[in-house]
């Protein structure tokens, strides 16, 4: 019995999941079989899928039945390289960690659990000198990890802004060009399939908040876990505030902010938070429509980059898959490495207290004299300071008036226009505060 030459063993692959995702990358191995071989220099061999459940009908998959198999701790010793799109914490984990045990490379689009527990995963892989990479992590098929980790690996990125949930930007770009309120605009995207039956994880901004830490780790050289990230979803943004958006030539995004600033004690660090916000129609970001994607990165030296796509779905995310698998298979053939984790820099996550950033604060006041006075004290007291302020009258249904204040800031820390805001509830003129928003882009 002869052995095939080197450049013609199969590297084996072993595919974790064959849902949506994994199902779209077996299709892709299977299709672009020859084209693969020759961009890496050997042929990609599927030596099995993980699946829940063995007998359902795979055929589209274009593999054999045998291949499909319910026992994935035996599966990941059997393979060169592992796909992880499974998803979760375990037992992805565990089983990402059994392979790279017995010498596998791994690829996987797990954004939770990088954002949980990256750091454990970089130093398996460190130690048993395989590679780790995670592309389909952020944005799915939009290439931003490996042009952050390796094209300004040079250079020294300042902010990292994106739009990294698709299911919250349809959602508000669907509120902003019908009008309609939040809960009837989540049974729209439900039923077209643009959010889940269950869309916490989207709409709280659990999702944007484990990218916005796999973000901040790779642009800024430090470990953050999702659990540093300040997060708030977007169930509190009303009609209204899209409304008063567009009356500001501006729209309502969920962006995940991730941005090197200086702290309270001149130290630097990291500013990592998920929020909606207004952001100017000028914005790059603003024209960000439906379910897409895109990230904004503005680094010293290459100044302002935007990178735009698809963030989800079965080919979009399956082709940033292939892409890692590709390199992670010609590093095997070739006998080297990819980057592993840098984390050099160390620096810390700073309360969102410290984060500099500006407000649009809508107000129901009395419509008397010196209200307005009052109001502007309460803003000195805090040392904000007023950009604009706009007033309305406003004619009850028995024919008493009040007015609506709405005034926009300069910048300022989070923490004095958090104490701003709550200063102003507690005035005896002001009957409400209807609406507080952020305002990035300027």
């Amino acid at each position: 019995m002869t052995t095939a030459p080197a450049q013609q063993t199969p590297l084996r692959v072993a595919l974790l999941g064959g849902g949506v995702v994994g199902g779209s990358v077996a299709r892709l191995l299977t299709s672009q079989a020859d084209d693969l071989a020759q961009r890496i220099g050997r042929p990609l061999e599927i030596v099995g899928v993980a699946v829940r459940r063995e007998g359902r009908d795979r055929s589209d998959l274009g593999l054999d039945p045998s291949v499909f198999t319910t026992d994935a701790e035996d599966l990941v010793t059997r393979a060169d390289i592992v796909v992880e799109v499974i998803g979760g914490i375990e037992p992805a984990r565990s089983l990402i960690l059994r392979a790279m045990e017995h010498g596998a490379s791994v690829v996987t689009a797990n954004k939770a659990l990088l954002a949980e527990d990256g750091p454990t995963l970089y130093e398996a892989a460190a130690e048993h000198g395989v590679d780790l990479y995670y592309e389909a992590a952020v944005a799915g098929a939009i290439p931003i990890l490996r042009p952050i980790r390796d094209s300004l690996a040079g250079d020294s990125i300042r902010r990292v802004t994106g739009i990294v949930n698709g299911t919250t930007n349809f959602v508000l770009d669907a509120m902003d060009t019908t009008g309609a309120g939040f809960a009837e605009t989540v049974e729209r995207a439900q039923a077209l399939g643009y959010a889940e039956a269950d869309p916490t994880a989207d709409v709280e901004g659990f999702d944007a908040a484990a990218k916005a830490a796999i973000l901040s780790s790779l642009a800024f050289h430090s470990r953050v876990s999702s659990a540093d990230v300040h997060r708030e979803g977007i169930t509190e943004v009303s009609a209204r505030d899209i409304a008063a958006a567009q009356e500001m030539d501006c729209t309502v995004k969920l962006l995940a902010i991730c941005e090197r600033v200086v702290g309270a004690d001149g130290r630097e660090g990291i500013s990592a938070r998920v929020h909606p916000a207004l952001i100017p129609l000028s914005h790059p970001l603003a024209s960000v429509r439906g379910a897409y994607n895109a990230v904004f990165v503005e680094a010293e030296g290459a100044g302002d980059l935007m990178f735009y796509g698809q963030g989800a779905g079965g080919d979009p995310t399956a082709s940033a898959v292939l892409g890692d698998l590709v390199a992670v298979a010609r590093a095997r053939v070739t006998g080297g490495r990819g980057p592993g984790e840098s984390a050099y820099a160390d620096l810390p996550v700073l309360p969102m207290g410290q984060a500099i950033t500006r407000y649009h604060v809508s107000l129901d006041v009395a419509d008397r004299s010196g209200v307005l006075a009052s109001v502007a004290t309460v803003f000195a007291n805090h040392d904000v300071s007023i950009e604009t302020v706009r007033q309305q009258v406003v004619t009850d249904d028995d024919g008493g008036s009040r007015a609506m204040l709405i005034i926009v800031t300069h910048a300022a820390t989070d923490a004095a226009l958090s104490a701003t805001v709550n200063e102003l509830a507690e005035l005896d003129t002001v009957n409400e505060v209807t609406s507080v928003m952020r305002v990035e882009g300027n």
